[in-house]
C-alpha cells in the first residue's frame, strides 16, 4: 500500500503528493486490549444506531462520518478523503482541477485563504490572502471538519459558491459568489530577460514536471545569455516534496542537505540531499518570496538560503512546518495524517514562525508615472547610478512596478559588479 507525503499548504482546490515508505507502528498499537475495547464500544454504537435508528443507514456512512470525527479531533491539516476526494487530489497534482483557484490552511482555528491564484475565478472576484472564510454558503465554518469544507468549496464547472469573508484592516463583511471554473495551473511561466543577462522565472507550486520544465526554460535562457537568475516564489502555496528537492538540485552541488524530517521521535528523522552535481551552479541565484510562500517553497528557499547558494528576498515566508502522509484504505479512501516537521539544512523549523529572508522588502506597486514623481526619485537613483537608466526604461511586466523584483535585479547587479572588480582590480584604474 502507498503512502504520499503532502507538503503544501491544504488547498481547497489543489493539491501536493509524494511517496514514502509507511512508519513504525507507534506504541498506541501495542496497547491491544485498550484498543479493542474502545474498538468494541465504537462497534456497539453502530450496531444501536443501525438497528434502532428511526431511518435506516449505510454502514459506510456511519463508518465515514467516524472517521471524518476522528481526523477533527486531531485538529490542523489531517483529513478524511472518501474516494472521490481521493481521486480528486490526485487528479489535482497533475496541474488542473476545478473549483475557483484558492488555497486554503486553518489560522486561529479559521479557515483561512493562503493564496489566491492567478487568472481564476476566485482572483477575478477580489479573494485575497489572509481572509477569513467565516461562511460557506450558509453554513459557519469555525467548527466545521477541514474535508468538510474543502468540499463545499469544490463544485462542477459552471456551478456558483457563495462565500463570506472577514478581511483584516475593513469593518464590514464581505460576500462573494464566485462561479467555479476548471483551473489549469502552469507551474513554469513568465520566463524572460528583464534586464542584461538577468533572466526571471516564476514557479508558481511544486509539481511532477517542475524540474523538467523549468530546466528547459533556463536552458533557454541561457542562450539569451542569462548568467543571473531572478526565481519567483511568491504566492506559491508549496506542492510535492520530490519536486522541491529535485529543483534544488539543479543549483546545489551534490551531496548537500536540502531538507529534513523528524517524527514523534528523533530516530524517525529522515535526511534528503541532493544526489548529483549541480547543472546551473554557476549561475548567481535571488528567490523572491512573500508571506504566501509555504510548505514546498519554504523548503526550496531555506535550502538555497542555509547552503548559502543564494539570496533570499522579499517578506517572511508563511510558516508551514508540518508534513501530511496520505494513505489510501482498501476501498480507495485516504488519510491525510501529520506524521512528521519538516526542519531547513541548518536546522530551522519552520511552523508557525516562516523563512526569515536575506533582504527584507515589503511589495509595493508603484505606477510608471509615481515613479517619475519627485517623492521617489532619491529611492531609485541606485538603478541611475548602476546602468544611467531609470525603472520606467527597465520595461519591467505591464505598468506597475515590482519594487521586490527590482531589488533583486539591483543585487544581483551589485554582485556582479563587485566580482567583477575582484577579478580585474586594476581595470579602469585612474579614470
Amino acid at each position: 500500500m502507498k503512502r504520499t507525503v503532502w507538503v503544501g499548504i491544504v488547498l481547497t482546490l489543489m493539491m501536493g503528493t509524494a511517496v514514502i515508505a509507511r512508519a513504525e507502528t507507534d506504541r498506541f498499537i501495542d496497547d491491544s486490549k485498550e484498543l479493542f475495547k474502545e474498538i468494541q464500544l465504537f462497534a456497539d454504537a453502530i450496531t444501536l444506531i443501525g438497528a434502532d435508528y428511526i431511518e435506516s443507514v449505510q454502514v459506510k456512512d456511519l463508518v465515514y462520518g467516524a472517521i471524518r470525527g476522528m481526523m477533527k479531533t486531531l485538529g490542523g491539516y489531517n483529513q478524511f478523503l472518501d474516494p472521490e476526494s481521493f481521486e480528486d487530489m490526485t487528479a489535482e497534482t497533475k496541474g488542473e482541477f476545478g473549483g475557483i483557484g484558492i488555497s486554503v490552511g486553518i489560522e486561529d482555528s479559521m479557515l483561512t485563504v493562503i493564496t489566491t491564484l492567478e487568472a481564476t475565478p476566485a482572483f477575478s472576484a477580489g479573494i485575497k490572502a489572509g481572509d477569513k472564510i467565516v461562511k460557506i454558503e450558509d453554513e459557519i465554518t469555525r467548527d466545521m471538519a477541514f474535508d468538510e469544507a474543502i468540499k463545499k468549496l469544490r463544485g462542477r464547472a459552471g456551478t456558483k459558491v457563495k462565500l463570506t469573508v472577514v478581511r483584516e484592516g475593513t469593518d464590514k463583511i464581505l460576500a462573494f459568489t464566485i462561479t467555479r471554473a476548471i483551473i489549469k495551473l502552469q507551474s513554469v511561466k513568465d520566463e524572460k530577460i528583464i534586464e542584461g543577462d538577468i533572466g526571471y522565472i516564476k514557479i508558481s507550486e511544486f509539481q511532477e514536471k517542475t524540474v523538467d520544465d523549468l530546466d528547459k526554460v533556463i536552458c533557454e535562457l541561457r542562450k539569451k545569455g542569462m548568467r543571473n537568475l531572478i526565481l519567483d516564489i511568491r504566492n506559491n502555496p508549496g506542492g510535492l516534496l520530490d519536486s522541491a528537492i529535485e529543483v534544488s538540485n539543479l543549483f546545489l552541488s551534490k551531496g548537500l542537505l536540502i531538507v529534513y524530517i523528524e517524527g514523534r521521535t528523533p530516530v524517525k528523522r529522515v535526511d534528503f540531499k541532493s544526489e548529483k552535481e549541480s547543472k546551473y551552479g554557476d549561475i548567481r541565484l535571488a528567490v523572491i518570496v512573500d508571506k504566501t510562500s509555504a510548505s514546498a517553497a519554504e523548503i526550496f528557499a531555506g535550502a538555497m538560503k542555509d547552503n548559502g547558494r543564494g539570496l533570499i528576498i522579499g517578506e517572511r515566508t508563511f510558516g508551514k512546518g508540518s508534513v501530511q502522509t496520505v494513505i489510501p484504505l482498501e476501498d480507495k479512501s485516504a488519510l491525510r495524517l501529520t506524521t512528521a516537521a519538516y526542519f531547513t539544512p541548518r536546522g530551522g523549523n519552520l511552523r508557525n514562525k516562516g523563512l526569515a529572508p536575506d533582504i527584507y522588502v515589503e511589495r509595493r506597486e508603484l505606477s510608471a508615472e509615481k515613479i517619475q514623481s519627485e517623492d521617489e526619485k532619491l529611492e531609485f537613483e541606485i538603478f541611475e547610478k548602476i546602468e544611467g537608466k531609470t525603472p520606467k526604461e527597465e520595461k519591467m511586466a505591464g505598468s506597475e512596478y515590482d519594487n521586490q523584483i527590482q531589488t533583486a535585479v539591483s543585487v544581483l547587479k551589485g554582485i556582479s559588479i563587485f566580482e567583477g572588480h575582484k577579478e580585474n582590480p586594476l581595470e579602469g584604474a585612474g579614470e
